[in-house]
């Protein structure tokens, strides 16, 4: 049986961190299968932000990644027929893919025309502390919070 062999992207290979990240939220960008029109789509919507904000697009990009991230979420959890929420603190892969789901979700409900501006616009927002995906993280925040009192349940 022949080998299969996992061919690396050529972007991936010597690549900064920042990059690794953009590489990956194509990944989550594209659909279909189409990940061309999804590296064109976001390469210009962080053109975009670049112009816009000033800053190096990958940076513009991490900031807003990292604004995003949330730290503590709840989980269900069933103990003697009561359900309760409990905080729970999240590692940084699912931290990210929390952003990234986020990021892409309240990008295609803003108003604007065209996905790359809409993605840009919500990047931008991101970055100064606004938009959809901050309250998002913010929710999440004030419920883990709100919960506080049943982390005795963790498990």
């Amino acid at each position: 049986m022949a080998q299969k062999h996992i061919i690396d992207e050529n972007l991936t290979k010597n690549a900064t961190q920042e990059q690794k990240l953009a590489a990956k939220f194509v990944n989550c960008v594209m659909k279909n299968g189409k990940k061309n029109a999804a590296r064109k789509v976001v390469t210009s919507a962080l053109l975009i932000a670049e112009e816009k904000v000033g800053e190096p697009a990958l940076d513009v990009f991490k900031k807003a990644v990292d604004n995003i991230r949330p730290a503590v979420e709840v989980k269900s959890r069933r103990i003697g027929g009561s359900t309760y929420q409990v905080p729970t603190d999240i590692n940084p892969a699912r931290q990210t893919a929390l952003a990234f789901r986020w990021l892409i979700n309240y990008s295609r409900g803003r108003s604007e025309k065209g996905f790359e501006k809409k993605l840009a616009a919500e990047l931008m927002d991101a970055f100064n502390q606004r938009g959809g995906a901050i309250k998002k993280k913010e929710d999440t925040h004030k419920m883990a919070e709100a919960n506080k009192a049943f982390a005795h349940f963790r498990w």
